[in-house]
């Protein structure tokens, strides 16, 4: 076994191989740029390598100061995590010249798999499902229209080296096949440094489903069930759940039957991941193999109870599986949520600074958190805007549902924008609960995107509820200080008027011996709580069932964040009501005559001119953030009257790009 292990990767995949390598007893190296110097992995590790700036590409992807960085600490073996150099034969090829274990599988099926035209036609070979397209590197813009054509649209285009959904396109229609081109080749010369794009027959509303693949050097091969990934934003994963609620066993035992002849095909060793796309008769078509550890790795983990980061280590030491085919047990239901630094209000644009606030859920035998972050992390610009993996346990799918919205209730996070209210939506919304989902679910269910949740009767009276109690509790507090008040406070009571999104109800307040109860819209709310005034959750139980809401305290009233919505909640006496009612309403400045910068990021180009006449829909310039194009379209018709930024120029977000007459 290994005495010492790099991790050659940042974030949470760097912690989360830390600590399994800390339970196997082997010492490790975390490497580190300029803007990691302080992070979480680095603290965790035994030792640590600063190994360049802030870009990836002069720091996490430099293949010579990952190697300078293992020879300087002694490292035995380089975990990759995922992303980064995690699929770079050349990295392995350079490990096995250099003498130091690649923690993943070999140079073999890194090489074939990485490329998705080979590992197409080797899986071809191999006798698994594919799906229609043209496997050659497309040359320009006029080819991806006319294999487009040959093909039929809806047409993917995909960069061969991509992942993570960058450089992947859908595209209707001849214009959208040009400037789809365009864009994959941009976004996969950018983020891989590899600009062919091929093309495939898009499959509308698939289920995308995948398998998980286990090896040994010594000619082993097994498979861990399947992970249901079909909630995608952009081709990018949001919700990830095992088992699926919807493979029969028979498709189940296929799926994973192929995944294995592709594995041998190549010699699989280690952890590794055969995707597919599944249709609504279970039809199922490869997709590309993934060879390296997956980000939603956890929801297989906790279903078979099998750590897949040990089994790589002890495949990469040699050591043959210790799990057979016929060991591989599923029990129960697990279910995983993406929590990013992301503005869902702003469509998804990443959001960055510096987390201030962050109190994460309390980890059990039902709640994992994967995290790299703490109270005080920066999340760049450099690096996926990823926060933490919400990883929920059930004993049935919807047990692992309820676990995992009461845990986001829980989630605390400020400094930085996130997407926990969208999860929680998506969580919440009875076509999910059904299992009714595609790869087109958010598409779908979000056509104008995320504008916030929306609350249910029984919802909005909870939030009116905890609204109620935590006012009481303020002015209770406030009176106890004062002197108004003694501290034994039962029996205290009060009405109150609650407004909420311009309606307002009456809400009577009793404290009572083991809590207190709230009255509101005729029915009776049993609150029992150790909430605390100052605290920015509000965690108990009302009417039995456990709640969490986020408390926020503004001038005049409180934000209050509950199963996907955030309202602003005004508690008043009568007279506060009356009074209020007379205060002047304060009309926010005009901005609609700018286009304004929506996430900090770089301005690629510029695509209109001062004095253009510009249409509805019309692109109007390029920004990059995080690796991704972002195509800013004009809202209406109008005429550029100045251009404020220039191609090349890096802006902070809402700063002024163009102005229109």
């Amino acid at each position: 076994m290994f005495n010492k292990i790099l991790i050659a990767n940042r974030g949470e995949i760097a912690c989360r191989v830390i600590k399994t390598a800390k339970k196997m007893g082997i010492s490790t190296v975390a490497v580190y740029s300029d803007a990691d110097a302080d992070a979480l992995h680095v603290r965790m590790a035994d030792e640590a390598v600063h190994i360049g700036p802030a870009a990836a590409a002069e720091s996490y992807l430099v293949i010579d100061k990952i190697v300078d960085a293992a020879k300087e600490t002694c490292a035995d073996a380089i975990h990759p995590g995922y992303g980064f150099l995690s699929e770079n034969a050349a990295f392995c090829e350079r490990l096995e010249k250099e003498s130091i274990t690649f923690i993943g599988p070999g140079v073999k099926a890194i090489g074939v798999m990485g490329d998705k035209i080979s590992s197409k036609k080797l899986a071809e070979e191999a006798g698994v499902n594919t799906i229609p397209g043209h496997m050659g590197v497309i040359k320009d813009a006029d080819e991806a229209v006319k294999i487009a054509n040959n093909i039929g649209y809806p047409v993917m285009l995909k960069a061969s080296a991509g992942g993570g959904g960058k450089g992947m396109r859908v595209v209707y229609n001849d214009d959208e096949a040009r400037e789809g081109f365009n864009s994959a080749v941009n976004e996969a010369k950018s983020s891989f440094g590899d600009d062919r794009v091929f093309a495939e027959k898009f499959i509308e509303n698939p289920r995308h489903i995948e398998i998980q693949v286990l090896g040994d050097k010594h000619g082993n091969v097994i498979y861990l069930a399947e992970r249901e990934c079909s909630i995608q934003r952009r081709h990018q994963k949001v919700i990830e759940e095992a088992p699926s609620s919807f493979l029969e066993m028979e498709t189940r035992v296929n799926m994973g039957t192929q995944s294995i002849a592709l594995s041998l095909a190549v010699e699989y060793s280690s952890a590794g991941t055969v995707e597919f796309i599944v249709d609504k008769d279970q039809n199922f078509y490869f997709l590309e193999m993934n060879t390296r550890l997956q980000v939603e790795h956890p929801v297989t983990e906790l279903v078979t109870g099998v750590d897949l980061v040990e089994q790589m280590i002890r495949s990469a030491a040699g050591e043959p599986l210790n799990i057979k085919q016929e060991d591989v047990r599923v029990d129960g239901w697990a279910m995983e949520a993406r929590v990013y630094a992301e503005d869902p209000l702003r469509g998804f644009l990443p959001s960055t600074g510096r987390v201030t606030d962050y109190r994460p859920p309390e980890e059990d035998d039902h709640i994992r958190i994967d995290s790299g972050i703490f109270e005080g992390s920066e999340i760049s610009i450099y690096y996926d805007p990823m926060i933490s993996k919400l990883i929920s346990y059930g004993e049935d799918r919807d047990e692992a549902i309820d676990k995992l919205r009461l845990a986001l209730d829980e989630y605390y996070i400020r400094g930085v924008g996130h997407n926990i209210a969208f999860l929680s939506d998506v969580l919440k919304a009875p076509r999910f609960r059904s299992g009714d989902i595609s790869t087109k679910y958010i598409e779908e269910e979000y056509p104008d995107g995320f504008n916030g949740g929306s609350l249910s009767l029984e919802a909005w009276n909870i939030m009116v509820a905890v609204a109620t109690t935590v006012h009481s509790c303020e002015v209770g507090r406030q009176s106890t200080i004062s002197g108004r008040m003694n501290e034994d406070a039962s029996g205290f009571s009060e009405t109150w008027q609650i407004l909420i999104e311009g309606e307002t109800q009456s809400a009577n307040f009793l404290m009572t011996n083991d809590g207190c109860n709230v009255i509101t819209g005729g029915v009776v709310y049993s609150v029992e709580t150790l909430w605390a005034p100052g605290n920015p959750v509000f965690s108990g139980k009302i009417n039995g069932e456990p709640v969490n809401v986020e408390v926020e305290y503004l001038a005049d009233g409180y934000r209050l964040t509950y199963d996907g919505a955030s309202e602003v909640i005004h508690v008043r006496s009568e007279r506060e009501m009356e009074l209020a009612a007379l205060m002047p309403e304060k009309v926010p400045e005009d901005m609609s005559k700018y286009l304004q910068c929506p996430m900090p990021g770089l301005v690629v180009s510029i695509d209109v001119a001062e004095g253009d006449e510009v249409r509805a829909g019309q692109a109007l310039c390029i920004v990059e953030a995080m690796k991704m194009e972002n195509v800013l379209r004009a809202e209406r018709d109008g005429k550029v009257a100045k251009l404020t930024a220039a191609a090349g120029d890096s802006l902070a977000v809402d700063e002024i790009i163009m102005e229109f007459d």
